[in-house]
């Protein structure tokens, strides 16, 4: 189930896409859009999963607050050697962030975060009292 939230960050612009491949190939301070986040919710939980390659795990940080995620971190700029310079670079470097609004509250002693292969895994399971409830109707 899709929220208004989401619906703009899974919208692909090509005119962002060109903006960026414009800048002559070098690279830029990560977008806004860094990293590529996936996202599936349930009832009970939400997963997500974000592509990082080529950052080291002890550079992410994640943060939970109420309905609130924020992936952040840095990639360090790759360093050149002496007489090289680059001819083309499209990856970029520095710090990044991303924070998303949730469609319930999060049980934040319960999360559960991974990484490998350059992909980060974060289950955030609802907390209790946000969870629906059936009622029981009393007849007499």
């Amino acid at each position: 189930m899709l929220w208004p939230e989401l619906s703009s960050f899974l919208r692909w612009d090509p005119w962002r896409e060109m903006r960026r491949s414009m800048l002559l190939g070098r690279a830029v301070p990560f977008a806004e859009d860094f990293p590529p986040l996936n996202l599936w919710s349930s009832e009970n939980d939400v997963l997500i999963t974000a592509e990082m390659p080529g950052i080291d795990a002890d550079k992410i940080d994640i943060s939970v607050m109420n309905d609130h995620v924020t992936v952040s971190g840095s990639r360090q700029e790759e360093q050149l050697g002496e007489g090289e310079a680059y001819h083309r670079q499209e990856r970029s470097h520095g710090r990044f962030s991303r924070s998303l609004r949730l469609p319930f509250r999060v049980d934040s002693s319960k999360v559960d975060a991974k990484y490998e292969k350059g992909i980060l895994k974060i289950s955030l399971p609802r907390q209790e009292q946000d969870k629906p409830r059936r009622i029981q109707i009393k007849t007499e």
